[in-house]
């Protein structure tokens, strides 16, 4: 039973993409992809189907239609071929003569502009995941950028906290300190009114001075 544990590298992703593709462009099928990968990482089938369903198949939607689409264009490349056959043998002429034999050059020829499409799709599937690998770069470092970008606003927003509890802190002080001037003034005030008070106490109470017969008399103020 073949079974590893360690992670997958992006070689192994890489060479499982480019496997499938390659079977499924073939007429083979996925399962057969997946024992080749299996033997040549030592894992096991389903584990290499897994990590191609969950993770991989994502990245290579656009090569995998690709690959249908050239299955489909041999297999009617495929099917075209016999009709020429059997149309050249239903006519004992062409059999006989040799004129004919250049006749049978026909599906040879009909399938040569399929096998130069095929080429050509070939070399966008590279490109493609030539351009995909350095998108995942792109992707790499945007993310970072990202990441980057939310530690510094995490330190403004505990630099906001700070400064709004600081601001509040001062409010506190501020009040405190607008009573106490109130009480201040409101103690000055009685004072004021107490100093008012006994003077005119003072003003209000007679003086008297002895004359030369020794009697008291109320002195005018």
């Amino acid at each position: 039973m073949k079974v590893r544990q360690d992670a997958w590298s992006h070689e192994d992703d890489l060479m499982l993409a480019e496997t499938v593709l390659r079977h499924v462009r073939e007429g083979s099928t996925q399962l057969k992809a997946f024992d080749e990968v299996g033997d040549r990482l030592s894992r096991t089938s389903a584990a290499v189907g897994f990590r191609w369903n969950a993770i991989v198949r994502d990245r290579y939607e656009q090569a995998l239609k690709l690959a249908k689409k050239q299955r489909k264009e041999m297999k009617r490349a495929e099917r075209r071929q016999p009709e020429y056959t059997k149309n050249d043998m239903h006519t004992p002429l062409q059999q006989e003569q040799p004129i004919a034999k250049p006749v049978l050059k026909t599906p040879i020829n009909t399938t040569e502009p399929t096998q130069t499409k095929k080429e050509l799709t070939m070399r966008d599937v590279i490109t493609f995941l030539s351009n995909l690998e350095q998108s995942a770069s792109s992707t790499n470092k945007l993310r970072t950028n990202l990441e980057k970008l939310e530690s510094e606003n995490q330190l403004l927003r505990e630099e906001n906290t700070l400064l709004n509890q600081r601001i509040k802190t001062l409010e506190n002080e501020q009040q405190v300190m607008k009573e106490d001037y109130q009480s201040l003034i409101q103690i000055m005030d009685r004072a004021r009114r107490m100093v008012v008070l006994n003077d005119n106490e003072d003003q209000n109470v007679p003086t008297f001075k002895m004359d030369k017969n020794g009697n008291l008399e109320k002195v005018a103020r």
